[in-house]
């Protein structure tokens, strides 16, 4: 889909410092920051631990816990955000003087997402005492539940949009909850975790638990790599209290302070820790976590990043590697299928939907996360396509009975897709088998006679969330940059003007170029090199239509881009990342 280039409003910035570079200073503004203050992207601006509802209680029972030494059973989620969130709990509680934690991680092929009844029961076998789910469990009723018959403690410790009804957890740590006063809403998972245990700290040494134990209080800063990757990978907003985190992450891993896991990650993805940014967060380290997740078990991803050694990391962030790369060659065979998929469906401007739901009962569960894919793209739509959930389910019996379908959904910015899908199941209990995912990506199953109502409400909720500009497929530009000013000196003046991210966009430029070059690299990616004002610069668009491109009529090209250094042997130079070309 061709996206119209919007050119972002000038704005006052009188009211931020002179000293900014004055593009840094107008790009700021128009991204809502209101003073210098939200510059300043230090921990003692973070708003404050004692605003997070639900820590005394949660506090009081893990303290209880580490005094009677109680088995405390971390459960997780399948995704960066959740895995970070894991480690960074284990590490936590290690430093705090735990000697009996734990963490079990739900197999999504096997449990799906969350504190469901069977991760429960497994946790239960294996002797918890006190469950503390990270990045899942508001939704949870039926685990929870299971829990509280089973005699287990639970906290629960989240960050998505509470239904109607919360868990009978003996404590809630979650700022979207009702009461809740803390300042930002958007913290990840691992977010929430990183002030719990900063909580716990404070909690401990006012009773004295430090002097009792005979060790010094520990730096839970240490913990803010862990906090910065879930925080980007998550893809939630980048408020100034989420920017300080990132941020915050950022300076210690580019120090040299960050664990072997992370290190061993940067290196498998070929990334300089020295200068890291968060997009890479986003693009390197985090699908490389996910695919853990995806094709075998995130145990790999949490134990990677708790690797105590370099050498153990390394072989560890490999593997992970390998199942990125598998999960790649995976989408790639099935992109014939899914083209084969698009080509028979048919949509026009007229009646294109807010959200596109699918089923049929030949497709196969393999395909539909590319075909989601495809149609988000093609229709900038949010699109979950769905398959029948086991191989004996025949086309009859899909259409009229309650068996199990298995849908993959794709979103578009604006539009967070898990927690449309969450709020889908508070609203309409029993729709929903069971979900989760992130803002761009989820994974549910359904009963197969009620895909017609699913489809009902999904389009009905994704119009009342999305904006008219969400739907337009717009790109915003914060204008045209002087050729005096597409240069190295600017291109790290920008990097460090970051973190860069969801809500908080890194700035795209657009301008119309004298075409010099172009070639296709890497089967679908086009290099360019364009001329303006007798300058030359290097530019590269990636995943063109390459029935389209190289075009060998065009004489000149309409740019939106990010402004790039490339590295190659040693050697800086500026390069455009083309977002759009024309």
């Amino acid at each position: 889909m061709h996206k119209e280039i919007i050119r972002r409003d000038q704005v006052s910035d009188e009211h931020l410092p002179d000293s900014l570079h004055p593009i840094i200073r107008q790009i700021y503004a128009r991204r809502g920051v209101k003073s210098k203050d939200q510059l300043e992207l230090t921990a003692s601006h973070l708003c404050a631990v004692d605003t997070l509802k639900g820590l005394p209680e949660a506090c009081e029972i893990l303290y209880q816990a580490l005094k009677d030494k109680k088995n405390i059973t971390i459960i997780g989620d399948f995704d960066a955000d959740g895995a970070t969130s894991t480690a960074l709990m284990m590490e936590a509680l290690q430093m705090l003087g735990s000697s009996n934690h734990h963490f079990l991680v739900p197999n999504r092929f096997k449990y799906g997402y969350g504190l469901t009844p069977e991760i429960v029961d497994i946790a239960a076998s294996e002797g918890a005492q006190v469950l503390v789910t990270v990045d899942n469990g508001i939704s949870c009723m039926a685990g929870v539940k299971r829990a509280k018959e089973l005699g287990l403690q639970v906290v629960v410790t989240d960050h998505h949009l509470p239904g109607a009804d919360t868990p009978p957890a003996d404590a809630i740590v979650n700022p979207n909850q009702r009461g809740c006063n803390f300042a930002s809403k958007s913290l990840a998972g691992v977010g929430v975790a990183f002030y719990f245990m900063l909580a716990l700290r404070k909690y401990l040494r006012e009773h004295q638990w430090f002097e009792a134990q005979g060790f010094k209080e520990p730096n839970i800063a240490q913990l803010l790599d862990l906090v910065a990757l879930g925080t980007v990978a998550d893809v939630v907003s980048l408020d100034a209290n989420n920017r300080i985190l990132v941020e915050q992450g950022l300076k210690r891993i580019r120090a040299g302070a960050t664990r072997p896991g992370i290190q061993a990650l940067i290196e498998i993805a070929g990334k300089s820790q020295q200068k890291l940014v968060a997009s890479d967060f986003g693009f390197a380290l985090g699908p490389r976590i996910n695919a853990a997740g995806r094709l075998d078990d995130m145990a790999f991803g949490i134990n990677c990043l708790l690797a105590k050694d370099l050498s153990t990391a390394r072989v560890m962030a490999a593997d992970l590697d390998d199942l990125n790369k598998a999960r790649r060659e995976i989408e790639q065979g099935m992109q014939i299928e899914a083209e084969q998929v698009l080509a028979s469906l048919k949509f026009s401007e007229d009646n294109l939907p807010n959200g596109i739901s699918l089923f049929h009962s030949d497709w196969h569960q393999g395909v539909i996360g590319i075909v989601a894919g495809r149609l988000k793209e093609k229709y900038h739509r949010p699109s979950i396509v769905f398959a029948k959930g086991n191989d004996d389910l025949d086309e009859q019996s899909a259409a009229v009975n309650s068996a199990e379908i298995k849908g993959s959904a794709r979103s578009i910015p604006g539009l967070h897709i898990r927690d449309l899908l969450e709020y889908i199941d508070s609203q309409h209990p029993g729709i929903i088998i069971k979900f989760g995912g992130h803002a761009m990506a989820a994974g549910l199953s359904i009963a197969a006679d009620k895909f017609q109502q699913f489809s009902t409400l999904f389009e009905k909720y994704a119009k009342q969330w999305l904006s008219k500009e969400a739907l337009t497929g717009t790109i915003s530009s914060d204008g045209e940059l002087l050729t005096s000013d597409i240069t190295l000196t600017f291109a790290q003046v920008l990097r460090e003007a970051g973190p860069w991210g969801q809500n908080f966009p890194e700035p795209v430029f657009d301008d119309t170029f004298t075409l010099v070059q172009q070639r296709i690299v890497g089967e679908k990616h086009l290099k360019l090199v364009v001329e303006k004002d007798q300058q030359i610069f290097d530019a590269i668009a990636f995943n063109v239509d390459i029935k389209r491109w190289p075009d060998h009529q065009a004489k000149q090209v309409k740019l939106a881009y990010r402004l790039d250094i490339n590295e190659f042997r040693g050697k800086q130079t500026v390069q455009l990342m083309v977002e759009q070309l024309a």
